[in-house]
């Protein structure tokens, strides 16, 4: 049944090679767009690895590809990622994409193990995605889509196989996690003061939230406003769900209880290994207090285009800050391009230490509760921020177990607080501090915008 499946996956990315690899002129208009800030000899071996790639000689331009990756890699990770030129980084989005296209191609020409050789062109098409720059229209994540369906078949064939020949093994799905219902853990759930309490309301007009919430700063949970978002109905996130949609995406997990903790670090993994990591772990390792995973602040909406399908902007998102009071500055919505969105998803215990962020956000909650206390920007001097310039946006403070001999002003700082429940959305004003940890398996969304 593998080599069926794996026949099967080698048709679908020869058709898929034909009907969606851009001519040769498209590719060298594409590379003197960029070509600029690039060595002469680098653009000549992009050009020679196109040349391969389109006359189908996929070993040649897969050898070439990888020698422009790894050289490209380098450029990417030397000094500040703010300095590197977006040349480079388009440079490594084509040679990403050429090397993609030679692995499937040659999988076509030559069968062998498709499967993996099928992954690891979708591992090869994140890191484009992740470390590149958009090319020829962002091609790259609807290649990686179309990968990522063709694994996803290869799966259930296997799945079928194996059923026929087990009955203990039903169902089974090669490389997928076992997608289980975790046990509720005993977290430290708080008890909210109703003095305390963030205030709801359901559905406000976009002027009433103008007026009353964005321009007085005043924090709002918003109900009624995501209750039609497929992935709140039609799609909801379960990890089954994610885990059909995304599981082979490589993703950046952030490994640690706080990102101002000294072992906090970053790991690329599959969203499968996430889950089957630190979502669906043993009784043994979480009472072994193993390093919590946490998918944080990540534009997972861009990289995978179904999962971005499963929601939509609140319209609140669209509204312009009024700046000096001006009319004109008010004036007009902001587009979809200006809102950033960001994906929160993560095990029991996840927590954002007390920080504050420049713009506006409305944060989503899809799946699970987090508890987030929130202190406006005059109670900045009780909050003792980082003095150092990369974390001064950041409380040194624990909130939920703070020291009162090193920060003894802190218990005197008013704050709003609340638990944040699925299908509720959270407005932040900008430069509020905010402190967010998870009380169950948790997935947000972040809309930030200014």
């Amino acid at each position: 049944m593998r080599q069926m499946a794996d026949t099967s996956a080698r048709m679908k990315a020869g058709s898929f090679i034909q009907t969606v690899m851009p001519e040769r002129s498209a590719l060298e208009v594409e590379l003197e767009s960029f070509k600029g800030d690039l060595r002469d000899d680098v653009v000549s071996l992009l050009r020679s690895c196109l040349d391969d790639l389109c006359s189908g000689c996929h070993g040649r331009s897969e050898v070439k590809a990888e020698e422009i990756l790894e050289y490209t890699w380098e450029k990417l990770n030397t000094g500040h990622w703010k300095d590197v030129s977006i040349s480079w980084r388009k440079a490594y989005s084509m040679a990403s994409l050429t090397r993609v296209y030679s692995i499937t191609g040659q999988t076509e020409d030559t069968g062998g193990r498709s499967h993996h050789r099928m992954q690891r062109a979708l591992e090869i098409c994140d890191m484009g995605i992740l470390m590149g720059a958009p090319i020829l229209g962002n091609i790259l994540p609807d290649l990686a889509v179309e990968l990522q369906k063709i694994i996803r078949d290869m799966d259930i064939a296997e799945a079928g196989e194996k059923s026929c020949r087990s009955d203990t093994q039903q169902a089974a799905i090669v490389d997928q996690p076992v997608l289980k219902r975790r046990k509720v853990d005993h977290v430290n759930r708080p008890v909210l003061s109703p003095s305390h309490v963030i205030p709801r309301a359901c559905c406000p007009s976009l002027t009433e939230f103008h007026s009353e919430y964005m321009e007085a700063e005043r924090p709002i949970i918003l109900t009624g406003v995501i209750d039609h978002w497929p992935a709140m109905t039609s799609h909801q996130w379960s990890l089954e769900y994610l885990a059909s949609i995304a599981g082979d995406r490589t993703v950046p997990v952030e490994i640690g209880s706080k990102y101002t903790e000294e072992d906090w670090s970053q790991k690329l993994m599959t969203l499968n290994e996430f889950i089957a990591t630190y979502i669906n772990c043993d009784e043994v390792a979480r009472e072994a207090n193993a390093p919590v995973g946490y998918l944080a602040q990540h534009q997972l909406f861009d990289q995978i285009p179904e999962l971005r399908s499963d929601i939509t902007i609140p319209d609140y998102c669209c509204l312009r800050p009024a700046r000096d009071g001006t009319e004109e500055e008010n004036s007009g919505e902001m587009s979809d391009d200006e809102i950033d969105i960001n994906a929160w998803f993560g095990p029991t215990g996840t927590i954002s230490p007390l920080h504050h962020d420049p713009k506006h956000n409305c944060l989503a909650q899809v799946v699970g509760e987090k508890v987030i206390r929130l202190y406006s920007q005059v109670e900045t001097p009780k909050l003792y921020p980082h003095e150092g310039f990369l974390l001064n946006n950041t409380s040194q403070v624990d909130v939920e177990n703070p020291d009162p001999e090193r920060f003894p002003d802190f218990q005197s700082a008013s704050f709003q607080e609340c638990i944040l429940k699925p299908g509720e959305v959270l407005y932040i004003p900008p430069e509020w501090w905010h402190y967010v940890r998870s009380l169950s398996t948790s997935f947000s969304v972040s809309f930030w915008w200014q």
